[in-house]
């Protein structure tokens, strides 16, 4: 079943974690961009380090602003399903960590297919402990 859920992800072509890394990197660079050509025609002239402050400050503020606004709504519906998200979150960055420890220190191959297998592990056993804890609920 793992293999049929990692061939949705390929779509026919090899996709591995540096693509996707590659692509997130780009997407900032892209935003780090139109922050400088800002700053340079407002006459700011930002050093790299003011410009990193202002491109993570913006982005960061958005994503808060979206997660405030999902949590907040959730709230009413499931503190569990925040500890989910938060959770996920976390697993997320151990998992590209992980991954990238693996490139650097040569202990493994960077793939997106191993970084997908952790996320369904973490998704199995999220699904195990849910039910554990609706059974208990049901019961009680």
């Amino acid at each position: 079943m793992c293999d049929r859920i990692i061939a949705s992800f390929k779509k026919g072509k090899v996709f591995i974690l540096k693509e996707v890394i590659l692509l997130l990197a780009e997407v900032v660079n892209l935003f780090h961009e139109v922050i400088w050509k800002i700053s340079n025609e407002l006459g700011l002239n930002l050093t790299d380090k003011e410009l990193h402050f202002w491109v993570i400050g913006i982005l960061g503020v958005f994503g808060l602003l979206l997660v405030d606004l999902l949590f907040h709504s959730l709230s009413k519906w499931s503190i569990t399903a925040i500890s989910f998200l938060f959770t996920f979150a976390m697993v997320l960055v151990f998992v590209f960590a992980v991954e990238i420890q693996q490139r650097i220190t040569g202990a493994g191959n960077m793939e997106f297919a191993d970084a997908a297998y952790s996320v369904l592990g973490f998704l199995a056993f999220c699904v195990i402990y849910l039910m554990i804890k609706g059974f208990y609920k049901w019961i009680r």
